[in-house]
């Protein structure tokens, strides 16, 4: 009676055991700066990150049957060499996922040092999921299988800029202004390229870069833009930096486009207002006016909801909660990194956003829409900033630059 007593006990322990593994958190490292100058466009990333993997994962029944993400912070400070402090600490963990997006630099550092640690350790392998660092060379040059980017790369979205541009006649002079590092470097060369290409008889009157994080006073670089008598400005800055030059130029009052990257968001739409209506446009991908269905509305508003102080400044962050998830469970298992890396290669997902999005094989890059979205307060569902101004959708370039080469030489496993 005793042994079949100890029998029963052992098998009420296993199964306890085997359910407490299934229902064990799937841990994502976001690996961004949450203190410092850029601390709100970290913040804003990682809330827009917890949420999309409650509302579109957790509660949609998790991974492998029943498993949740859990999204957990790492504050880099902007910092390449912070970032892989925290990218061991993460490791260290157990974590196999790693999120990051702010800087092209952080973004060159993780993907050296992920892809050595994952060479040298072959049973703890991790993947880098990539949402808003844009540098082509991350799937040119630098590209490797554990490296995903879910943003349109910086040619890509100069490609479609430069096709506005290209079409305005009354353009005959360009500014170019972006901080000094290597998406800055990557801004200023796409757009060469691609006026070149597309209207040479364009004068490019300035081309300069400026130390990111650091410039007090746009004031000077406005006066530059000023003298030159420039048409449009074309500036690739994000943060405070987009904050400072953008209060700088209209101030001294430019009255003519100023096509960027990153415009919007929190601490950024409020502090334009009325001022950049006009003139303040801004390329990217997922489009929040006007909304393209109610399931994207609603998801908007529940994250308004509970994060009244934020904005969805990066959409795509919910497709790579969603993709994520869906390359889990075609791989049957949250460790098998390769596994879930092949599932990742060539999907297509139907993003949130009204949109397909594509994981191209060859370099995974992700291929989707781009649009141009002007800084408005008419016809805006969804403000921004709290202030009653937000983004609508000026035009559309469906599957954005998909023929577009690589010289990436994917190595695989």
């Amino acid at each position: 009676m005793k042994s079949l007593k100890k029998l029963a006990l052992g098998v009420a322990v296993a199964a306890l055991t085997a359910t407490s593994v299934m229902a064990e958190n799937i841990k994502i490292a976001f690996i961004d700066p949450l203190s410092g100058p850029f601390a709100a466009t970290g913040s804003e990333g990682l809330a827009l990150y917890q949420y999309a993997a409650e509302e579109l994962v957790n509660k949609q029944g998790g991974v492998l049957g029943g498993q949740n993400f859990e999204v957990i912070g790492f504050d880099n400070k902007i910092s390449p060499k912070e970032s892989l402090i925290q990218l061991q600490v993460a490791i260290d963990q157990g974590i196999r996922f790693v999120a990051q997006g702010n800087s092209s630099g952080v973004a060159n550092a993780l993907t050296d040092a992920i892809n050595k640690h994952n060479k040298r350790n072959p049973d703890d392998r991790v993947l880098f999921l990539n949402y808003s660092a844009v540098d082509p060379a991350l799937t040119n040059a630098k590209c490797n299988f554990w490296h995903f980017r879910f943003d349109a790369n910086a040619d890509i979205k100069m490609d479609a800029m430069t096709d506005v541009i290209a079409g305005d006649d009354s353009i005959k002079k360009v500014y170019i202004i972006g901080q000094d590092y290597s998406f800055g470097k990557a801004v200023a060369a796409a757009a060469v390229k691609f006026l070149g290409e597309k209207r040479p008889d364009i004068e490019i009157v300035g081309n300069e870069l400026h130390p990111i994080g650091k410039v007090k006073d746009f004031t000077p670089y406005a006066r530059k833009i000023m003298a030159a008598e420039a048409d449009a400005v074309i500036t690739g800055n994000w943060g405070a930096d987009m904050v400072g030059l953008g209060k700088a130029v209209l101030g001294a009052g430019f009255d003519a486009p100023i096509f960027t990257y990153y415009a919007a968001g929190t601490g950024i739409t409020k502090t334009f207002g009325a001022d950049g209506v006009g003139k303040l446009k801004l390329v990217g991908e997922g489009q929040l006016n006007p909304p393209v269905s109610d399931r994207a509305s609603a998801f908007v508003k529940g994250f308004k909801e509970k994060n009244p102080d934020k904005d969805i400044g990066q959409p795509r962050i919910a497709n790579v909660m969603e993709m994520l998830a869906r390359a889990i469970n075609d791989a049957g298992s949250a460790t098998d990194v390769v596994a879930i890396a092949t599932a990742l290669e060539g999907m297509e997902h139907d993003s949130i956003w009204g949109t397909k999005v594509k994981i191209r094989e060859s370099d995974h890059q992700a291929i989707q829409n781009v649009h141009i979205l002007a800084h408005t307060d008419q016809g805006v569902t969804h403000d921004m900033d709290n202030s009653g101004f937000g983004l609508v959708a000026e035009k559309t370039v469906t599957m954005a630059s998909a023929d577009i080469e690589t010289t990436c030489k994917m190595k695989r496993p």
